[in-house]
């Protein structure tokens, strides 16, 4: 069963250096129909306006990656990390026992575009941990790049969950396909361009959620690029 999660569909907030759309409920936005997806809990598209952004603040007990889309983020926590994310960029930032950190936009001039995105771990209490690596375009285009999973295979950060997340990015009129192992769910989020799922179309902003499904084919109408978590 594969059933869409359309962009204009998701919660949405605006105030006057944010705009962020909430894919699961967040914050003020409650859907009891949206609580998550196995153990992904949250995707926020946010859109930060230049010199702004998200003050020191707490998390715990939560995988949080954020993937880049354009601009530059600048990120600072109480672990003595600080770093700039630029787009092609994953940042794994396992909050554990309890993590501050903040957020800015680090352009005056320019808004950042991003997905925030959060994973219920697999246990309370890990250690909190951080990680930053890059992912060039030759490494997602016409194929699934690993970019997270349990175990940091093939380069990828690390989830303290059962969960691989991929990039793919895919030429117009041109498809890739991906198994899907017994068992497994998988949420597709499109990121940029419009495509076809089984033949159920989907543009930016878009997401479906799959289950019981064993093969997903997923054809470019225009270029086109895409987040695919793979959850047990």
């Amino acid at each position: 069963m594969i059933t869409a999660r359309k962009s204009n569909e998701r919660g949405h907030v605006k105030i006057d250096w944010l705009e962020s759309r909430h894919t699961f409920s967040f914050g003020e936005y409650h859907d009891p129909a949206h609580m998550g997806f196995h153990a992904l809990r949250v995707i926020n598209e946010d859109h930060v306006a230049p010199g702004s952004g998200f003050g020191a603040h707490p998390h715990r007990d939560m995988e949080i990656v954020t993937y880049v889309l354009d601009g530059v983020l600048e990120h600072k926590d109480n672990m003595g990390n600080g770093s700039l994310i630029h787009p092609g960029e994953v940042q794994r930032m396992s909050a554990g026992t309890g993590i501050v950190h903040s957020e800015f936009n680090h352009s005056k001039t320019a808004p950042v575009h991003l997905l925030q995105i959060w994973i219920l771990p697999e246990r309370k209490g890990i250690s909190p941990g951080y990680e930053q690596r890059n992912f060039s375009p030759e490494q997602k285009r016409g194929k699934f790049c690993l970019i997270a999973s349990p175990n940091s295979r093939d380069g990828s950060v690390k989830i303290h969950q059962n969960v691989d997340i991929s990039v793919g990015m895919i030429e117009k009129n041109k498809a890739l396909s991906y198994p899907i192992g017994a068992e497994r769910n998988v949420w597709v989020q499109v990121t940029r361009g419009s495509l076809k799922i089984n033949e159920i179309i989907l543009n930016a902003g878009d997401a479906a959620a799959v289950e019981g499904e064993k093969l997903l084919r997923l054809e470019a109408v225009e270029e086109s690029e895409v987040l695919l978590f793979d959850l047990a």
